[in-house]
């Protein structure tokens, strides 16, 4: 895998790719794992849409997700998204941030990938 360290991961689906729901699930489930065991790992993950739900209480993902926060990536989550589904106080990772915040951090990402 090519260098991540000043990468924008951008997750914007409670899944992986566009069809069966499941199947984005299982598909997102085997990305976030794979990710978590590399040395290399991107430096900022941002959530919005219905992709904010991976972040919150009963994601398939969450336990992955806190590994990835515990080894230095930064999880953020579109406040109006959160806002939007009634999922503020449902976070179990990552920080609210604005879409500013996701502006920002995609003009600073020397790459952004979108999920």
């Amino acid at each position: 895998m090519q260098n991540l360290k000043n990468t924008l991961i951008q997750v914007s689906r409670n899944g992986m790719g566009a069809g069966d729901e499941t199947l984005g699930i299982q598909l997102i489930t085997n990305y976030l794992k794979l990710i978590s065991e590399e040395n290399d790992l991107p430096k900022f993950m941002v959530f919005y849409n219905a992709g904010v739900k991976l972040i919150c209480e009963g994601s398939p993902v969450i336990d992955t997700l806190k590994v990835l926060e515990q080894k230095g990536v930064k999880l953020i989550a579109c406040k109006t998204c959160l806002n939007y589904f009634n999922l503020m106080d449902k976070m179990e990772a990552g920080l609210a941030g604005t879409m500013m915040n996701i502006l920002e951090l995609q003009k600073l990402a020397d790459k952004v990938i979108a999920l």
